[in-house]
């Protein structure tokens, strides 16, 4: 049976008793984060930091595979960046910040916003698709899942409906983390790109949530609980279309938020924690050229370079050489080379966030969604 996408908001209550003792947990978990990102120093680091890893994993799901060390460098060396695996994550985590810019500008999140996000992640200026032909598949069996709305008017038109449901709190009073997740399968079911879909849906999620102001920065990343449960997202997406199964979707997605921001909040605290052992060994041992904007470099970028300390700290470079080999001599941070190029690994950052964000792979069927 072809899926008839709903009109939003929903003709139907979806806040059973379990999605709504499910959603208290999950907006309990979202405060508690946005408190621990309110009590760093500089929260505005995690953006950098934690938006790299988004981007490795939410590119994950879609084969995109790289490694930690591969984009810290490419971070350092553009004229390195020869892996298009990167370079596609690099992408996306400047379409990440950029999307996050938008929406604290306006507190709008558009069809135009969005369309901007795509041509971030794609590097091109393409809008809906307006070609007929798109078919979903197992990637696998190769047979045809689902196929989504055909033509650019349909497509306009349940775009231009998704987009009111974001932005118009008085069409709908559901709680907008379960909202979130309607916005999700909805999105991924008009399917309005040719590629890049499901990258640019999660980027919506944790912009939405920013938006609704449950979080004060995108810190918050779905991405590694769908690779974790791959095969679960994939079906309980298509459940809600073959048998108008919402409430499991909900479940599977309010879950996701609680975990996900546990998860984060240990790393945030880990981040914190770190830099404060570090600001206690800097003015101890390097009283004189101790900085919050040196503190703040080395957890800006794990990997660090003397051209990235002179512009952050307004120094010239033989002062940045000279506090980058002092940092050295004190253990908090290791030299290492790329062809002729020297940079600089914060290795405690490195190790925190390569062991934080460490997914098993897996081989698990999933949906050709076209990323």
């Amino acid at each position: 049976m072809k899926y008839k996408i709903p009109i939003l908001p929903l003709d139907f209550d979806v806040e059973t008793k379990a999605v709504l003792k499910q959603t208290i947990e999950a907006n309990r978990r979202l405060a508690e984060l946005k408190g621990v990102v309110k009590s760093m120093p500089n929260a505005s680091i995690l953006i950098n930091t934690l938006a790299l890893q988004e981007a490795k994993d939410s590119s994950a799901i879609e084969s995109i595979i790289t490694t930690h060390d591969e984009l810290y460098k490419a971070e350092l060396f553009v004229q390195h960046l020869t892996s298009p695996a990167v370079k596609e994550v690099q992408t996306y985590a400047d379409a990440l910040k950029q999307g996050f810019s938008m929406v604290k500008n306006t507190n709008l999140l558009t069809n135009n916003a969005i369309i901007e996000i795509y041509r971030n992640i794609k590097l091109n200026q393409a809008g809906f698709r307006a070609t007929p032909g798109t078919m979903l598949k197992n990637e696998r069996t190769q047979e045809i899942v689902y196929q989504p709305p055909q033509t650019i008017d349909e497509i306009n038109g349940y775009m231009n409906n998704l987009e009111l449901f974001i932005n118009d709190s008085s069409i709908s009073d559901l709680d907008p983390v379960i909202k979130m997740a309607i916005i999700h399968h909805q999105f991924e079911s008009i399917h309005p790109f040719s590629d890049g879909n499901g990258r640019t849906g999660r980027i919506i999620n944790i912009l939405f949530l920013v938006q609704q102001e449950l979080l004060d920065l995108p810190v918050l990343y779905l991405s590694r609980f769908i690779i974790k449960n791959k095969g679960e997202y994939y079906r309980l997406l298509q459940e809600v279309r073959d048998n108008n199964d919402w409430e499991d979707w909900l479940l599977f997605m309010l879950k996701g938020v609680e975990e996900t921001a546990i998860e984060t909040i240990k790393v945030v605290e880990g981040i914190k924690t770190l830099m404060q052992e570090y600001k206690f060994i800097l003015r101890e041992r390097l009283g004189k050229i101790y900085s919050q904007d040196l503190l703040n470099n080395l957890f800006m970028h794990p990997y660090t370079k003397i051209e990235f300390v002179m512009q952050e700290l307004t120094v010239s470079r033989p002062t940045a050489t000279s506090h980058l080999n002092k940092l050295i001599e004190i253990g908090i941070v290791e030299k290492l080379k790329l062809g002729r190029e020297n940079f600089y690994v914060n290795t405690k950052l490195y190790d925190l966030l390569a062991n934080a964000f460490h997914i098993e792979n897996t081989t698990i069927d999933s949906i050709d969604s076209n990323g």
